[in-house]
């Protein structure tokens, strides 16, 4: 448990500075910084060798953090979410308060509530949500463990989580949706 407080301390130190970090979500690891720091996202983009217009994932502790950060959440994701139990990010239209190099071109912004104990309590700590994408460079295949994660990604950011690097439990990335007309789209599942 030690730890893990040691980790939540220097990570949100790291955060509240506009550095990234590799830390353990509740789908695969992810590479994290400020969702409302501009300078911080653009620096993950940097790292992953992704075109800034390929729009990356929002995490938040809790259901009640989406509607900072969304101008007008259908009621109905809400109900969908609550009975699935794998991890789900939500593609939201009319993001807010967000960088803005993190929101869609079209103004939508892809959100999840992460459920894992450690991303939960970073956030609560934070105060803000964090971003969360994939531990790889873009267009290589997505690390399923820490294990997995390439010397690149882990020297490229400012601080790797030690909790957690040791479960060699194959991750998946969340299942994507969108609530479109009254329908959920599945994106990825």
């Amino acid at each position: 448990m030690f730890l893990m407080e040691e980790d939540i301390t220097n990570a949100l130190a790291a955060l509240k500075k506009g550095a990234i970090i590799l830390y353990p979500t509740d789908a695969v690891w992810g590479i994290g910084a400020d969702a409302t720091n501009p300078v911080a996202v653009e620096k993950i983009y940097a790292l992953k060798k992704r075109i800034d217009t390929k729009a990356m994932i929002v995490l938040v502790p809790e259901e009640k953090w989406i509607l900072d950060y969304v101008a007008e959440p259908t009621p109905k994701v809400a109900d969908y979410i609550k009975g699935i139990t794998k991890p789900t990010t939500v593609i939201y239209e009319h993001a807010k308060n967000l960088a803005s190099n993190l929101i869609a071109t079209d103004g939508s912004i892809a959100i999840r509530i992460c459920k894992a104990n450690f991303a939960q309590q970073l956030m609560q700590a934070f105060g803000k949500p964090i971003v969360s994408t994939s531990a790889n460079i873009s267009g290589l295949p997505t690390p399923k463990c820490f294990s997995d994660i390439s010397l690149d990604i882990i020297e490229g950011v400012d601080y790797v989580v030690r909790s957690e690097q040791e479960d060699t439990t194959l991750k998946e990335p969340s299942a994507i949706v969108k609530w479109e007309k009254d329908q959920i789209i599945i994106i990825r599942s």
